[in-house]
């Protein structure tokens, strides 16, 4: 179930990218692009990828959580460190005999 969620996110994500970089540039401050009146503009082909981005971006966010939740429930909170002292307090320690004979 993951994995399948997993593949439709990073879909989703291509498709956003593909579809934002299909969009006309307006230029900003820069003064490129733009100008021209609104005869020239081809405002309706924009207004059709701009809904279909945000269709994108609303369906993107929504598997963002359902990953968030899937992942959270399945796990149980731990901490790192509680992890890496269960095995060495699991397994008994014995003592090291001395490599040199201790005189009495």
């Amino acid at each position: 179930m993951t994995t399948i969620l997993l593949v439709i996110h990073l879909l989703l994500a291509l498709a956003m990218i593909a579809t934002v970089l299909l969009q006309r540039s307006e230029g900003g401050a820069l003064g490129i692009g733009g100008g021209g009146g609104a005869l020239m503009s081809g405002r309706a082909s924009s207004n059709l990828l701009t809904r279909v981005t945000a269709v994108l971006a609303g369906l993107f966010m929504l598997s963002s959580m359902l990953l968030t939740i899937i992942a959270t429930g399945t796990s149980e909170p731990r901490s790192i460190l509680e992890a890496a002292e269960t095995p060495a307090s699991q397994a008994p320690v014995e003592p090291v005999a001395p490599s040199v004979p201790i005189a009495d």
